[in-house]
């Protein structure tokens, strides 16, 4: 059944409760056992060992894997004893599959985050008493009482209420507390926000009292529904993951067949099997790249540290990169693109005499706010120099104009002290509060003009009805002011005595404004390709007005409420989401269909918010950001990064620095591949050439961790290029070698070849070198382990920029310069000390070996600035 449907008769008869006395304590413990607790259900958390497991299923790592085995077993076979490659490419595999692991150590919060709001009591009456009970014992058909400031810990039907306000923008995004009435009569298409005859779990009462029927705990609950459907959605891969993945199991591929081809190539020429196996086994090595994906979360997480410092906390690292590829942002309105506390922004006096507060304020202005700031029940405090107003956010937005404008709230009702009052009731939809001043008396009355418009027999109404349309219609909430003079002090304190033959003083227009920050960033995320959608719980009207003022919306056809979303296929919405920016009304599982229908059109999409109604679209999103200040702990356990200023700006600025670390993740696949392709054509070709296995795995696998991986580590913090913000947004399909990157990767791997073999070929076949060494192919192996060791450590700086190393200031990544120098000095010292000569399987080669090795490691510098110089890039400035 949908108890906001029935009455109270018949909710009643369906959950079997007495309304005076509530449940029995044997028909709770019956209820407990049938139903459960009021609680969540626990998602099951992935175990250590699962992780470390499924780590090491990765293609590359697999390749690896075998490689070390087959190594293994040649030093058993062989019975040399030289276990130190097997173990080294082990040892690899192990620190890469422990760092996956520690990035994965942001386990899911989302749903305990749920249970923590789940920890609470409430007022029951059972057995005829009133108990105040564990929130998590509450059953269907328990009696609860409401009073002001009460969490809702169930979903219930209201059986009484009086003056009874809730707050429910965690659930529904509406900003404004709701008034409930127990005899409200729904409608069909009623959606949550609508349903005023229901509160829900995680809303609190900020006015009056009541008393509700329990109809649904735990999982049944709307909240539990979203604890659901965050338990539903899996977790994705991100678009870097994939092409990461595609390009493994390709390289890999191309390993495995080049391996064959070794293999094959090895025995047509009469070498010894075992030893083919040892060279098949250098060229699976040499193709993995082995260190590519520390580089990447190394860059990923440099990327984390830099988005901290601007307010973006990183749950999730893939998060980071995805954002560059995001060309979608869905805004939560309440809070994120709002300020989420209402202001004055239009008053009305006489005439046509609207005063906008924004650009000043006029004493007659003044005098409207400060009649209806006299009938308010806020409460005003201030905590270290800032004002707080604390109640009704309607009442607050007058007062808070009042008192940063004129007088304060004390002043005021220290001349016209309060004598009577009657309270704000829903029935009429307006208050009324009887003051003292001087001599005589003053009635005041505030509430909707709509109301209020039969009972003004002074001022100008006509105009004032026209005002109230140009108000509505600019989404502005309006309240109108009247006054009455008596004489005497009023006897009767009822509303035929005193709410009749009114002034008209003023209309008051006032709306929850946009964040400052918002417009501009808005803006800037256009300019980048990146569209802003607004979803909101608010109504179409509001929504709409809002984001025509951000620059979210052009034209009314853009918006559509939830109601109509959900007379839409999901084939009729996915040919309309890219021409919708507003959805107004909306449910959780609508967020959820919008994200979806996004994603099915091919975008990638970041979702902000804030509020336990975000959470399942926040882990829905490709990238889900929550505010940090005013977001429940529901959305910030949901998402993959916290805005610890609740600045939608700052996501923004998120998308810049993913769109960096993308940048610099690519110039890290260019480093690490131009060796890692050159290694095998080195090899085959070698190989074809009838001159011998040019490197041992150990050799290729230092040249791949040490010589590529401490540079390639610092190029995870190479500032961004300029004009980032300039471009479209990087499309989630477009392959990683894509706008001339793998033409790069194939012209510095030719450089390479084609040294390394030089290299190669004189130490192991030319007499002339020295005089004291003879020509060998350990020799050989030496200089060309030292010529691609040194290139490759030196391509670093070809790949930092498209911009020649002269016009790059080595000071704007010291890191990238010590790491270089470091792994030149490593290398170095590997190939001149004795011991780890013996334990990299180099010898000692002469001055003249050294110096052509030097002079070949420059090559491929050389060839690249001269293809710079012919391309002659526009040289900014700011960056020499």
């Amino acid at each position: 059944m949908e108890p906001y449907k029935e009455s109270i008769d018949e909710i009643k008869k369906e959950f079997k409760t007495d309304f005076d006395n509530g449940l029995t304590s044997q028909e709770v413990e019956k209820r407990l056992k049938n139903n459960g607790e009021n609680k969540f259900e626990e998602a099951k958390k992935e175990s250590v060992a699962k992780k470390f497991f499924r780590s090491l299923s990765d293609f590359t790592t697999i390749i690896l894997l075998v490689a070390a085995v087959i190594s293994l077993y040649t030093a058993i076979a062989t019975d040399h004893g030289d276990y130190f490659e097997s173990f080294l490419i082990i040892a690899i595999v192990v620190i890469n599959a422990v760092l996956s692991i520690v990035q994965e150590g942001n386990a899911e919060k989302a749903l305990s985050a749920l249970q923590d709001m789940n920890k609470q009591t409430s007022r029951v009456m059972r057995d005829g008493k009133v108990e105040e009970i564990d929130a998590e014992k509450l059953v269907p058909g328990d009696i609860v009482l409401l009073e002001s400031g009460a969490l809702i810990t169930a979903d219930a039907r209201l059986i009484e209420d009086s003056q009874l306000r809730v707050e429910e923008s965690g659930l529904t995004g509406e900003s404004e507390p709701v008034m409930k009435e127990s005899d409200y009569e729904t409608q069909e298409d009623d959606s949550l926000g609508d349903r005023l005859n229901m509160i829900y779990k995680g809303s609190t009462v900020v006015n009056g009292r009541g008393k509700a029927v329990i109809t649904a705990t735990g999982m049944q609950t709307e909240m539990g529904k979203i604890a659901g459907l965050l338990n539903q959605d899996h977790e994705q891969k991100t678009p870097l993951q994939q092409r990461l993945n595609q390009l493994g199991k390709r390289i890999s591929i191309i390993a495995l067949a080049a391996a064959a081809l070794v293999f094959i190539i090895g025995e047509l020429q009469g070498e010894p099997v075992l030893e083919m196996f040892i060279t098949s086994v250098s060229l699976a090595v040499a193709a993995v790249p082995e260190t590519l994906t520390v580089i990447v979360t190394l860059t990923l997480a440099y990327g984390v540290q830099k988005m901290a410092k601007k307010n973006a906390i990183i749950r999730k690292l893939p998060a980071v990169e995805t954002l560059g590829s995001a060309d979608v942002i869905l805004s939560d309105k309440t809070g994120t693109l709002t300020q989420n506390r209402m202001r004055v922004r239009r008053v009305w006096t006489r005439g046509d005499s609207v005063v906008d507060t924004e650009e000043g304020m006029t004493d007659e202005a003044m005098e409207v706010l400060s009649i209806a700031a006299l009938n308010s029940d806020v409460i005003v405090e201030t905590e270290d120099n800032e004002l707080l107003v604390k109640g009704n956010p309607t009442e607050a937005a007058i007062v808070r104009a009042v008192e940063e404008n004129y007088h304060t709230k004390a002043e005021l009702e220290e001349k016209y002290p309060r004598i009577a009052e009657i309270p704000f009731d829903s029935d009429r939809k307006m208050m009324t509060t009887v003051h003292k001043r001087g001599k005589k008396y003053m009635s005041i009355t505030k509430g909707a003009f709509d109301v209020l418009l039969p009972k003004f027999h002074y001022g100008d109404v006509d105009q004032a009805a026209v005002v109230n349309d140009r108000f509505g219609k600019k989404a502005l909430r309006v309240i109108a002011v009247g006054y009455a003079i008596h004489d005497e002090e009023p006897k009767e304190i009822t509303s035929e005595a005193l709410e009749k033959d009114l002034h008209l003083m003023g209309l008051i227009g006032m709306i929850d404004p946009p964040r400052p920050e918002s417009k501009p960033a808005i803006a800037r995320a256009k300019k980048a390709g990146i569209k802003t959608v607004m979803i909101t719980g608010d109504h179409v009207v509001t929504a709409g007005a809002i984001a025509k003022e951000l620059g979210i919306m052009a034209s009314r056809k853009e918006a559509i409420s939830g109601a109509q979303l959900q007379k839409m296929t999901d084939e009729e919405l996915d040919e309309q989401v890219r021409h919708l920016s507003v959805y107004a009304r909306v449910t959780p599982e609508d967020k959820i269909r919008i994200v979806k229908a996004w994603q099915r059109s091919g975008a990638v999409v970041a979702m902000t918010g804030d509020g336990v109604n975000d959470a399942p679209a926040l882990k829905a999103s490709n990238v889900g950001a929550a505010m940090g200040i005013t977001g429940t702990d529901v959305a910030k356990g949901a998402a993959d990064m916290v805005l610890t200023d609740d600045n939608f700006a700052t996501i923004v600025d998120a998308v810049a620095r993913g769109r960096s670390v993308y940048q610099n993740i690519r110039k890290a696949i260019n480093f690490l591949l131009s060796c890692n392709i050159s290694e095998i054509f080195i090899v085959l070709i070698a190989m074809l050439l009838g001159w011998g296995a040019p490197f041992t795995a150990v050799q290729l696998l230092y040249v791949n961790v040490v010589a590529d991986g401490l540079p390639g580590f610092a190029l995870g913090r190479e500032p961004a290029e300029k004009g980032i913000m300039d471009e479209k947004p990087i499309p989630h399909d477009e392959g990683i070698f894509a706008r001339g990157l793998w033409q790069k990767i194939a012209l510095n791997a030719m450089i390479f070849t084609i040294v390394t073999l030089i290299g190669f070929y004189v130490g192991a076949f030319v007499n002339e070198v020295s005089h004291w060494i003879a020509p060998s192919i350990e020799v050989g192996q030496t200089v060309a382990f030292l010529v691609l060791a040194y290139s490759s450590i030196l391509h670093v700086f070809n790949v930092r920029s498209s911009k020649s190393i002269f016009q790059v200031n080595l000071l704007t990544n010291k890191s990238l310069a010590q790491m270089a120098l470091l792994a030149i000095s490593i290398t170095t010292v590997i190939a001149l000390v004795p011991i780890t000569q013996d334990l990299f399987n180099l010898v000692p080669i002469g001055l003249t070996h050294w110096m052509i090795a030097i002079v070949l490691s420059f090559v491929p510098i050389i060839i690249n600035e001269l293809i710079k110089f012919h391309k002659a890039p526009e040289i900014d400035p700011e960056e020499i």
